[in-house]
């Protein structure tokens, strides 16, 4: 009876759990469907809670060293505490809210790279090892977002890569412990003045503040000086913009700022 109990304290003979989305696919504001199917194992368990929770891996930078970490950013319970019988199935509907500030993974349907993002499903049982599941899940932009992009694309910046780096921009309100930079090699027409452009939304429900860095040349977000370049559109502004001219304009106007600064 006592090897047993250790077994079952260790999750031996527990309960199965798997998390199917109706689809994958979301955008920053929106949300993810799907259920959460359980199946009892060979003994009785109390289960406190199911809860889902966006996870991600975000750069971190000590004095000494930089390392990925992996962080949940957004976290929902879907049910509260009950019993679940051996063999017994229980499938759990959801509607999982996506924050509006999640970064984004996929554009024009390909992984951006150095970007990861899943839906974790933990299944918290009294007094024994936890069960989970980790399904990916794919962030698209919104259509402000898409517009930007192909702007910077049409003016002839070339992709690099993305990554999430912890810390707060100053000026933003940010809602989240971590911020995504989406990096570019400069287009021709800026090769002179810069080596590499950095672009960071921070997304509410009215809109996007779009900043702009570059090169990275020490401190421009840190207290007392101001950021390179920092825009604010509504998400009305999507199909109203010349966005080509207007992304031109901003980054001739942070150009010259920037030279304000050396």
């Amino acid at each position: 009876m006592v090897f047993r109990r250790m077994m079952q304290a260790f999750g031996v003979g527990g309960p199965e759990v798997d998390t199917v989305l109706a689809n994958p696919n979301t955008r920053p504001g929106l949300g993810l469907q799907g259920t959460v199917n359980i199946r009892g194992g060979d003994h009785p368990v109390d289960i406190d809670y199911i809860a889902l929770g966006l996870v991600t891996k975000v750069e971190v930078e000590t004095d000494d060293a930089e390392y990925d970490s992996t962080v949940e950013f957004h976290r929902t319970p879907i049910t509260g505490a009950f019993r679940l019988a051996p063999g017994q199935v229980q499938s759990v509907p959801f509607q999982f809210p996506v924050p509006w500030e999640t970064p984004i993974t996929d554009v024009y349907g390909q992984r951006l790279r150095g970007m990861t993002m899943g839906l974790r499903t933990d299944l918290e049982i009294a007094r024994a090892v936890d069960k989970g599941d980790l399904d990916p899940i794919n962030v698209h932009p919104l259509p402000i977002h898409e517009r930007i992009l192909d702007a910077f694309g049409q003016l002839g910046f070339r992709f690099k890569g993305a990554d999430l780096e912890r810390g707060r921009l100053r000026a933003v309100h940010q809602t989240l412990p971590f911020y995504q930079e989406i990096e570019f090699h400069p287009a021709p027409q800026y090769a002179h003045g810069i080596n590499e452009v950095e672009l960071t939304f921070v997304t509410n429900p009215n809109g996007v503040d779009v900043i702009l860095e570059f090169d990275k040349r020490g401190g421009l977000f840190t207290e007392g000086q101001d950021a390179i370049g920092h825009f604010s559109m509504s998400h009305h502004d999507a199909d109203r913009v010349d966005w080509t001219s207007h992304v031109d304009g901003w980054v001739r106007q942070a150009l010259e700022r920037r030279r304000s600064f050396f």
